[in-house]
C-alpha cells in the first residue's frame, strides 16, 4: 500500500508542477489512456488514446486549456496489479483514475473517471 500511495503523491505532484517529462515518467511506451476529457479536447469519439507520444500531444492540449490545473489526492485504493487515484481536479470536481500497472509500476492502461457537475 505504501508503494501504491508514493505512486499517487508523485504522480500529483508531477501533475500540480504542469511537468509533462515527470508525468509521463508513470507511463509506459504503449500505454493507453481512456477519458471523457478526450472526447472533448481531441474531438476523439472513442475517448481513448494510445502510446505515449499520443497522450503527451493530448495532456499538452489540455495544460493549455486549463492554465492552472491543480490536484488534491484524496485517496489511493489498490487492488492485483493496479491502483485507483481518487482526487479533487479542477473547478472543485471529484475524480477517479484506474491505473493497470507492469512489474516495473509503470501504467499500461488507464481510465479516468469524472463526476457530474
Amino acid at each position: 500500500m505504501e508503494v501504491a500511495k508514493n505512486f499517487a503523491q508523485q504522480w500529483v505532484k508531477a501533475w500540480n508542477l504542469h511537468d509533462l517529462d515527470k508525468i509521463l515518467l508513470h507511463y509506459a511506451e504503449t500505454c493507453e489512456l481512456t477519458s471523457p476529457l478526450i472526447v472533448t479536447v481531441l474531438k476523439e469519439p472513442s475517448g481513448t488514446v494510445k502510446g505515449k507520444q499520443c497522450i503527451r500531444a493530448y495532456w499538452e492540449k489540455a495544460l493549455d486549456r486549463i492554465p492552472d490545473l491543480c490536484f488534491e489526492l484524496l485517496e489511493v485504493l489498490t487492488s492485483v496489479n493496479s491502483i485507483t487515484i481518487y482526487y479533487r481536479s479542477v473547478f472543485g470536481r471529484l475524480a477517479a483514475e484506474v491505473m493497470f500497472l507492469d512489474k516495473n509500476m509503470k501504467v499500461v492502461r488507464a481510465v479516468a473517471h469524472y463526476n457530474q457537475m
